[in-house]
């Protein structure tokens, strides 16, 4: 198992329970991935680990090497997810797919999409997407376990992808710079995560931080 996040240990103590897997090890680092070639192995699963993993290492299990990531795939592929499914309007979810050399484009084995309203904030998006990771899972490791999955391509078409340093330029916000209302809600909202301070703004040489707090109001009374 590959992994350190909330999703990636709750995978793990999942499938510790279940009596007809055995587990051989939690990796966390890289210079622990050359451990995993001396095993003999049906699967590697991955869940929260921030690493790309190297190809002879995604050859090694007689199964596969199989990845979890908090995306509805395509979309969303790489950092964040959670930002950029409210900052840009994408489908918002989860994706178990084959891992290959590139990060999170391999056929997808089961998908579960996660709701989201305009109330959400990121940190609100990323604990929903924490709980459909592992439910996701439970639902699909029957047919992985047995190795009779069917893997769909990804379509290319609606591919989205994000690196690190793009979350750094989405909280950098310039007082110049012309939004909706909306697209700017969004943004904030995206970017509110405490206790993270992300969007920041600098006003006559000061930098001020922004998060955003929306209710949705009552339904009134017939």
């Amino acid at each position: 198992m590959l992994g350190y996040n909330r999703a990636g240990l709750a995978i793990y103590e999942w499938l510790l329970e279940q009596h007809d897997v055995d587990v051989l090890g939690l990796f966390t680092t890289t210079d622990q991935l050359e451990t995993i070639s001396s095993l003999e192995l049906d699967f590697i699963v991955s869940a929260g680990y921030d690493h790309r993993i190297p190809e002879h290492i995604i050859d090694h299990p007689d199964i596969a090497c199989i990845n979890v990531h908090p995306s509805y795939l395509p979309y969303n592929r790489g950092k964040d997810p959670n930002v950029w499914s409210i900052a840009e309007g994408t489908p918002a979810g989860v994706s178990i797919h084959l891992v290959e050399p590139d990060f999170d484009t391999g056929p997808v084995i089961a998908q579960m999409q996660v709701k989201t309203d305009f109330a959400d904030t990121g940190l609100d998006l990323h604990q929903r997407l924490e709980d459909a990771q592992l439910e996701c899972f439970k639902q699909a490791w029957p047919e992985i376990r047995s190795g009779e999955f069917d893997a769909e391509p990804q379509r290319e078409t609606d591919a989205t992808a994000h690196i690190r340093g793009d979350l750094h330029d989405l909280c950098h916000l310039h007082p110049d710079d012309q939004y909706t209302v909306k697209e700017l809600l969004d943004i904030l909202r995206a970017l509110t995560h405490p206790p993270y301070e992300n969007a920041h703004i600098e006003v006559d040489g000061e930098t001020y931080y922004l998060e955003v707090s929306i209710c949705q109001a009552d339904e009134e009374a017939d």
